[in-house]
């Protein structure tokens, strides 16, 4: 959720990059950095610890003066909120400045191998060794442009990344990879930005006549970005023509991000929204999770004897969803509850229990009435939301925010994906302070996490294909969702997707409970979605698909690929990446939201705001 802000004109740099940090503000403050090439073709940086505005001159001193420069605030994920951690970082020469948003999957051997070469570090950043593969690729004489394209063909992982070169006429590089870490690029009037939201724009359209021509880095592409206008390239390093869009302050104010609709962003934003929610929490280098805001001290979690998750609507299928990451990794009974339901009935909790509410907004009704019931209890409370100063932030002992950014679609997405990152790294914490799992259980499971913004990535690369699909099924009136395990609860998150956006009535069930009644219901008018990944019930899963096509029902699957046997009983297959068991449910909730889109789509739906449904559900 990092901002990066790049600027290159006639113009003073600093306060355009300033100015565009500060409304980037929402993606991070931890720390911030301005680096400025000076008339002289130096480079000079400032670095703060905390808000943008701990880089006013007022406190600083005077700000270097230059046309060129970057600029960045930061949410932590590798290394704490520290003068030496914060972006730019630069290389062993101080030639390069550079910002990265994302996480680099590689950077540990990446760093050994520069380290062996003799380049020095000054940081705990992955970021850095970025800085020093651009240094590498001019030491053996490429062009800025070159290193800084070797150094994204090197890089694995999603992230968008910005640097720029000492010399007053350098140009700055911009390079997106996978879907995580949007990379928006505008031109007007001799003065080009970079950013990785449209807000960092207003400083220069306020400031200038007419409107500027933006385009928006797709994955796999890189833009080069001079007072003479932006060239575009992708990771071989040829020539691709990108046309662009001009904007007026109205678009900039509210950023689509070059989307049709909000939801469909919601969804590309998801490798983002994971990085996010995995920021200072999953420690990769020492393979650890740690919980700033968890409420109870280690020596508590013992005592433990009852966890009870509790949500309405996709917030109580993150729920079941967590109940099984809980039960499985912790050894802690859990149970998931409706919050609707929970309130008007008496449970039996106390102080031993653990009550994690789950919700977007943190003002749902239900959801903040049942917590106070709760608290009542004296049951300790944890909540997981997107909004520091909701009333459930306020109710409960603990917060551990989502930090997905606004989600403006009315139908949760990039949340969902959120809560589900959360409640993984909730289990993994309990179950390491219970002593269920071992030092190398857990690192083993946080390197699996770490993964996880790539796969989705992965997935969203192929987002276009669904609207096929969606022209093939979307006339099919009934839909009946399956899945086993985990899997159940993604199949209602699937369904509920599809009934708030195309209208279309649809029922997520446990694939074992078909034969005890829907079984009723298939017929070649009805359309089944199952969900059948690589996992210990898979075979229970293709059992079920078979009654189904026993009955002439069509089934479309979300199958692992290279599951050709599942997919030859199947009428459409998707396909999910090869992944750990545990992060399964993430991946398979990316087709169903990319189905339901695109069917809502194609039957003319308001797909960001679906009829009689709100944001944030306030009343009971």
């Amino acid at each position: 959720m990092c901002g990066i802000v790049g600027y290159v004109g006639q113009d003073d740099a600093w306060p355009i990059i300033y100015e565009g940090l500060k409304r980037l503000e929402y993606r991070g403050y931890d720390s911030a950095g301005i680096a400025v090439v000076d008339d002289t073709g130096a480079l000079h940086f400032r670095k703060t610890v905390g808000k943008v505005s701990g880089l006013d001159a007022s406190i600083l001193g005077a700000a270097p003066r230059g046309s060129l420069g970057l600029g960045h605030t930061r949410w932590a994920t590798h290394g704490a909120p520290s003068h030496a951690n914060a972006h730019p970082h630069t290389d062993c020469s101080s030639r390069v400045a550079l910002v990265h948003n994302g996480i680099v999957e590689n950077y540990l051997e990446l760093k050994r191998r520069l380290t062996a070469s003799g380049h020095v570090f000054q940081s705990e950043t992955d970021t850095e060794a970025l800085s020093h593969l651009v240094e590498e690729g001019l030491s053996l004489g490429l062009s800025f442009e070159e290193a800084f394209l070797r150094m994204g063909r090197m890089v694995k992982g999603s992230s968008a990344i910005t640097a720029t070169l000492q010399g007053e006429d350098g140009p700055i590089c911009a390079l997106r990879l996978g879907y995580a870490g949007g990379i928006v690029v505008a031109h007007h009037e001799g003065q080009g930005i970079v950013a990785s939201d449209l807000p960092a724009l207003l400083p220069v359209l306020e400031h200038g006549s007419g409107t500027p021509s933006v385009g928006f880095l797709e994955g796999g592409e890189m833009a080069v970005v001079s007072r003479d206008g932006v060239r575009y390239f992708d990771l071989d390093g040829n020539a691709i023509v990108k046309q662009p869009r001009r904007v007026s302050r109205d678009d900039v104010l509210v950023d689509k991000g070059g989307y049709r609709h909000f939801m469909l962003k919601e969804i590309m934003d998801q490798p983002q929204a994971m990085t996010a929610a995995l920021r200072d929490r999953a420690d990769f280098a020492n393979g650890r999770v740690e919980l700033p805001g968890f409420p109870l001290p280690p020596s508590a979690i013992g005592a433990l004897e009852r966890v009870v998750l509790i949500g309405c609507g996709t917030s109580l299928h993150a729920a079941q969803v967590g109940r099984h990451y809980i039960e499985r990794l912790a050894g802690i009974p859990a149970e998931a509850e409706s919050a609707s339901e929970f309130r008007y009935r008496d449970p039996l909790i106390g102080p031993r229990t653990l009550v994690v509410s789950i919700g977007q907004s943190g003002e749902t009704a239900d959801t903040v009435a049942a917590m106070h019931l709760a608290r009542e209890k004296g049951a300790t409370l944890l909540t997981i939301c997107n909004a520091e100063e909701s009333q459930a932030a306020r109710i409960a002992d603990g917060a551990l925010y989502m930090r997905a950014g606004l989600e403006v679609g009315v139908a949760s997405t990039k949340t969902f994906i959120s809560s589900l990152t959360i409640l993984h790294l909730l289990a993994i914490y309990l179950g390491h302070a219970r002593g269920r799992l071992d030092d190398a259980a857990t690192r083993r499971l946080v390197d699996e996490l770490s993964r996880g913004p790539g796969l989705i990535s992965d997935l969203l690369g192929e987002a276009d294909s669904y609207r096929d699909l969606a022209y093939r099924i979307g006339h099919y009136g009934n839909f009946l969702f399956l899945g086993r395990g985990a899997s159940a609860a993604i199949a209602a998150e699937g369904a509920l997707k599809l009934k708030e956006i195309s209208y279309i009535h649809a029922e997520g069930y446990p694939a074992g409970e078909m034969k005890h009644g829907p079984i009723a219901l298939i017929d070649p008018g009805m359309c089944t979605v199952a969900l059948a990944p690589n996992d210990v019930l898979r075979d229970k899963t293709l059992s079920n698909i078979k009654e189904v096509k026993a009955r002439h029902g069509v089934v479309v699957a979300v199958l692992t690929d290279g599951d050709d046997e599942a997919a030859s009983e199947v009428d459409y297959p998707l396909f999910i990446p090869e992944a750990p068991e545990l992060l399964q449910p993430i991946l398979t909730t990316v087709p169903l939201q990319l189905l339901s889109y695109h069917i809502a789509l194609m039957l003319g739906c308001d797909v960001d705001q679906p009829r009689n449904l709100a944001k944030s559900v306030t009343v009971e």
